[in-house]
């Protein structure tokens, strides 16, 4: 009897099964209990998360590639909204104020998540080595790319996370295994997209340049003519493409800052209402509280009063400042969020 013929597609199919389940295991030793952790290596981050979120959270995503090992969050940017799962990545390619959800989590099955910074330094160093005859055009802009992780990425991330317990072997091994995952998705589907973030002059860092001044001045009115000429280009051009990468205007960008980091002062510094939205830009008290109402659903003081009875944060909520750079741990389209334990993996991550 001859042996049945195992296509192409299917070795890759069950590879990444088997890989995405090592991986999980990797990061469940690592993470033993819900929170996000930054491992040996900066830039590296792993999250568990055991309950699903009731209600969205609501952060600043760190530009990083997700790889989902177990689990599923949905994500909201600007309208838009998207899902990912278990063998699937999330590669947000900008900064951008996100609403994220974890949908599918147990404490049998956590949902479990391995983060990983774009540094646009790095990329820039690989890009020449992977597009020798120059970085093709991407055919989409937005800030987040979805899609099935690759076997390869996949293998690669569980021998980044499985190092992670070597201190020795990681200091030695891991910037190369992370090369070897920035390189595979130059090579990937979504390369041209990698390529812009660490391509000097391109549209995208130039948005990117745009979203890092508008991360620092969040609170400071902001000049879109200036702000466009600080990039270099047209006002008309700065609006368009801005809002096609991040999915809202400059405007409603920097709106979203000062809320989310107002919402943050008044539940862990306990702020005031009127002092918090001083704080972040807002001249008006009734103004803030309009906006505030109509963005998070309830006034501030119901809100936070509603939040601190519940805990506080979710166990993956970010623990940062609207004009820190940080990564998430969860929510809805892979929106990792951050309640950094740093512990380097010294404890637990």
């Amino acid at each position: 009897m001859r042996p049945a013929v195992v296509s192409y597609g299917e070795m890759m199919r069950a590879r990444q099964v088997n890989g995405i389940a090592t991986l999980a295991k990797f990061i469940g030793d690592v993470v033993p209990r819900d929170a996000t952790v930054e491992l040996r290596m900066s830039g590296i981050h792993a999250a568990r998360v055991s309950q699903p979120n009731q209600e969205a959270v609501h952060f600043v995503q760190q530009s990083s590639l997700c790889v989902v090992a177990q689990g599923a969050k949905s994500v909201v940017i600007g309208g838009d909204t998207y899902r990912y799962e278990a063998g699937q990545m999330a590669l947000y390619s900008v900064d951008v104020p996100i609403a994220g959800r974890v949908t599918r989590a147990s404490y049998a099955e956590p949902y479990l998540v391995l983060m990983i910074d774009l540094d646009a330094e790095k990329i820039a160093e690989l890009v020449p080595k992977v597009f020798p005859d120059g970085v093709p055009k991407p055919r989409d802009t937005r800030a987040l790319y979805v899609g099935d992780a690759d076997p390869h990425v996949i293998d690669a991330a569980a021998r980044l996370v499985e190092l992670m317990e070597q201190p020795v072997e990681a200091e030695l091994l891991a910037p190369l295994v992370r090369d070897e995952i920035l390189i595979r998705l130059l090579r990937s589907p979504m390369g041209s997209r990698v390529a812009q973030i660490g391509q000097a002059g391109s549209s995208m860092q130039r948005i990117a340049n745009g979203v890092s001044w508008l991360r620092t001045n969040f609170d400071r009115a902001a000049n879109i003519e200036e702000l466009a000429k600080l990039v270099n280009m047209s006002v008309t051009s700065f609006h368009r493409q801005f809002k096609a990468v991040t999915g809202m205007s400059p405007l409603q960008y920097q709106k979203t800052l000062r809320l989310q980091e107002a919402r943050r002062l008044m539940l862990t510094s306990m702020m005031d209402v009127g002092a918090a939205g001083r704080r972040v830009g807002y001249m008006s008290a009734a103004q803030f509280s309009r906006e505030y109402s109509r963005f998070f659903g309830s006034a501030p003081t119901k809100d936070v009063s509603r939040l601190r009875g519940e805990g506080g944060r979710a166990a993956d909520a970010p623990a940062y400042t609207a004009m820190q750079r940080t990564s998430a741990a969860d929510s809805a389209d892979l929106d990792d969020c951050r309640t950094v334990d740093r512990a380097r993996l010294r404890t637990d991550s």
